[in-house]
C-alpha cells in the first residue's frame, strides 16, 4: 500500500490547484469509459499528465479523488435548485429550469455520481449532498417566508436548525436522483423536472403558511 504524501504548498497555490483539476478532469473522463472500481491510480495520473508521486502528494488513492470530485461538482450543484416563487401552487418556468439544470448536471457526469451514489458507494459523499441540500432548501424556505428579504448563505454549508421540511426534501431529491442515476436516466432532466417540481412546491407551500413560532409548543 502506497504511502500517502501531502503537498506542503498552500491550498490556494495555483500549482496545486491545476494539479487537482487536472487529476478530477482524468477521473471524469475514465469514469465514463469504465467502472471507478476497475481505475488504478497509474491510469488516472497518465491522462492527467503527471506522475504517480504528484498524485499521492494530494491523494491516498482514486476512491478519495473521486470524493473530492464529487462533493466539488455538488457545491455547485446545489446553487442550481429553485430560488423563485417557491411558494406558488403552479409550475413556475424558471423553477423547472432550474431542477431541469439540477438533473442536467447529474446525467453529464452520470458514471461519477453513479459509482459514488451506488450500492457499493461513498457514504460521505451521500451525506455531503444530503447536507447541502439541506441548507440550501432551509435557505429557499426562509426566503420565502421572508419574501426574498433575507441574504442568502454563501460558504459552507451552515449549521442550520432542525427543519424537517428541508431535510425531507433533501432527503426526497438524492433518493429521486439516485434511483435515476442507477436506472440509467431513463427520463430526461426535463422530465424529471416537471415530475420534481410538484413536490417540491407542495412542500414550501406547506411550510410557509404553516411555519410555527419556535416557541410554539
Amino acid at each position: 500500500m502506497a504511502t500517502t504524501r501531502r503537498s506542503t504548498s498552500p491550498s490556494g497555490d495555483r500549482r496545486v490547484r491545476r494539479t487537482r483539476e487536472a487529476l478530477a478532469r482524468a477521473l471524469i473522463q475514465l469514469v465514463e469509459e469504465q467502472d471507478l472500481s476497475r481505475i488504478s491510480v497509474s491510469d488516472v495520473a497518465e491522462r492527467a499528465g503527471v506522475s504517480r508521486t504528484a498524485f499521492y502528494d494530494h491523494y491516498r488513492d482514486v476512491h478519495e479523488l473521486a470524493e473530492a470530485a464529487c462533493t466539488a461538482m455538488i457545491d455547485n450543484l446545489v446553487q442550481s435548485l429553485p430560488t423563485q416563487n417557491l411558494d406558488a401552487g403552479n409550475i413556475e418556468p424558471e423553477a423547472t429550469e432550474s431542477l431541469q439544470a439540477f438533473f442536467a448536471s447529474l446525467a453529464e457526469h452520470a458514471g461519477l455520481y453513479r459509482s459514488l451514489l451506488g450500492p457499493q458507494g461513498s457514504a460521505h459523499v451521500a451525506d455531503h449532498i444530503r447536507r447541502r441540500s439541506t441548507a440550501a432548501i432551509h435557505d429557499r424556505l426562509r426566503q420565502a417566508a421572508a419574501e426574498g428579504e433575507l441574504p442568502q448563505y454563501g460558504g459552507p454549508p451552515p449549521d442550520v436548525p432542525h427543519d424537517v421540511p428541508a431535510a425531507f426534501t433533501a432527503g426526497a431529491l438524492l433518493g429521486v436522483a439516485t434511483d435515476w442515476l442507477q436506472r440509467g436516466c431513463p427520463r430526461s432532466p426535463a422530465e424529471m423536472a416537471a415530475l420534481t417540481w410538484p413536490l417540491f412546491s407542495a412542500l414550501y407551500r406547506l411550510d410557509a403558511g404553516a411555519r410555527a413560532p419556535d416557541h410554539a409548543t
